[in-house]
């Protein structure tokens, strides 16, 4: 019954035996390893991208950050939502690695409106010296509020975005979901939209920990290899990142677990949708619920051993006061582990 967050369900067998494999003898480091050029390939194959430049990195924060270092310059501003993870969680990573770049939050919710982000860009970029000028915008799908853009909604901020020529960064933690739940093509989301960049997530859909970095525009990657190694995010042995890449993208392994979590959501929410006490905040297309009901069951469930996190509020107060929750499915939960919860939580 662990909501808690996809980060933390197990790693599948497939990367388990490639990691295993990988692991015989020798093989060169700092990403010259054989595993390496199959992961570059099935990653082209995949995004229709022939001349794609593909890189790999441990972690989500450090495939976004560099990702945007390399097509922002210090005294530019990066464009994002207000929840965005770059803004929220990230520690100001992205200020950092980018050698002091700001953050420009772009007025509303989760899903960035085109007539927002046309008037947010209008309103940076107009006092020259004196003030940062415009630098990339910066997406995410799945949104961190669990909803998604879709092709066009992508397609539509990118032609903003290119019509003041901004480049456009995709947050892509969890990618495999978006583009599962949309029943589109990884091109049709990223570069054919306008995309210029991504970040393809693994860890949240069942890697250890790798993420690939994925410039569709050859010159946007020139600096990127210099700002991983000096940012400290080259590893020696790098057979083991290109190891899990490439079982993760082997018989489709990653849209296989995507699937698995998005329907392992929808099965939640099918349960939840019995109860006229239960609120929906967002609607569960892909692997991430925020849901409301009252504080006496979120007691009971999280009491009975349920794990997950409450959004915005205690278990300290009256019974029946709605709270908020956040629910993330991962690819491994059994039916029986969800109904065990849906039955906990609901009276």
């Amino acid at each position: 019954m662990f909501f808690a967050s996809d980060n933390s369900g197990p790693v599948p067998a497939q990367v388990l035996a490639a990691l295993a494999e990988a692991n015989q003898g020798y093989a060169m480091g700092y990403g010259a390893d054989a595993l390496m050029d199959e992961v570059r390939q099935r990653i082209r194959d995949l995004f229709e991208a022939p001349e794609a430049v593909v890189h790999l990195v441990t972690s989500g924060t450090a495939a976004n950050v560099l990702a945007l270092s390399s097509i922002c310059q210090p005294f530019q501003t990066i464009f994002c939502s207000s929840v965005a993870h770059i803004h929220e969680d990230e520690c100001n990573a992205p200020e950092f690695y980018t050698g002091g770049a700001k953050l420009t939050l772009v007025p509303g919710d989760d899903i960035i409106t085109p007539e927002a982000l046309i008037a947010t860009i209008e309103g940076e970029g107009n006092r020259g010296v004196h003030g940062p000028a415009r630098g990339p915008v910066s997406l995410t799908n799945v949104t961190e509020m669990g909803n998604l853009y879709s092709v066009g909604q992508i397609a539509a901020l990118a032609k903003i975005a290119k019509g003041y020529g901004l480049p456009v960064h995709l947050d892509g933690a969890r990618f495999a979901n978006a583009v599962v739940a949309l029943g589109c093509t990884p091109a049709e989301m990223t570069w054919k939209a306008g995309v210029d960049v991504v970040s393809f997530g693994g860890t949240k859909n069942g890697l250890m920990g790798v993420e690939a970095v994925i410039f569709f525009n050859p010159d946007h990657a020139a600096s990127f290899e210099h700002r991983r190694k000096r940012g400290g995010h080259l590893l020696s042995k790098h057979r083991y990142l290109s190891a899990q890449m490439a079982a993760y993208l082997r018989d489709d392994l990653w849209r296989d677990l995507a699937a698995r979590a998005n329907a392992n959501m929808a099965r939640v929410a099918g349960a939840l949708r019995t109860n006229n006490q239960v609120r929906f905040l967002n609607e569960p297309r892909a692997n991430m619920l925020f849901v409301e009901w009252p504080r006496a069951w979120h007691q009971r469930a999280l009491g009975g051993g349920a794990m997950y996190h409450l959004w915005g509020g205690t278990l300290e107060g009256e019974a029946d006061a709605p709270l908020t929750c956040r629910l993330v499915a991962d690819w491994s939960m059994t039916d029986q582990a969800i109904d065990q919860f849906t039955q906990l939580v609901l009276p």
